[in-house]
């Protein structure tokens, strides 16, 4: 993401994506204990640019805490998951990393075996009817 006004980003190879990124921060969750900053970290290894941004990163408690940075224009570009920018006006998404530079990201779901909350079961049923996963699809999340 990146504040309105900002170059879109192709995530394209090495240099040239450290290029458009620019001398600025770069907001997003700490690669090295968040499950979305290590996403990051990934594709853009995977596209040979971390080691030219990696001195630049700002790394964020979580995914909001980076988008927030960007908000108040504490750093001009952050990588966040696409269901958080949807939610956050302020900024615009300038790009989106290729499908595969990074593993699929997952939100499992499961029931513990020794659970027996009836409120808990009745959640999980709904989530995975076609009421909750046409709320999770309007939401930006891909279903089944």
């Amino acid at each position: 993401v990146s504040r309105p006004g900002l170059p879109r980003v192709v995530a394209t190879k090495g240099a040239a994506l450290a290029r458009v990124l620019g001398a600025g921060p770069l907001a997003m969750a700490d690669p090295d204990s968040v499950p979305a900053g290590k996403y990051g970290r990934e594709a853009l290894t995977r596209l040979g640019a971390w080691n030219a941004v990696a001195p630049r990163v700002v790394r964020a408690e979580n995914v909001r805490a980076a988008l927030a940075l960007v908000e108040r224009g504490a750093a001009p570009y952050g990588i966040v998951y696409a269901t958080d920018a949807r939610a956050a006006p302020a900024v615009q998404v300038a790009g989106v990393f290729p499908p595969r530079s990074h593993a699929p990201i997952v939100y499992p779901i499961a029931r513990l075996s020794a659970g027996d909350s009836a409120e808990a079961e009745a959640f999980r049923r709904f989530l995975l009817s076609n009421a909750g996963q046409a709320i999770l699809a309007r939401r930006g999340f891909a279903t089944r």
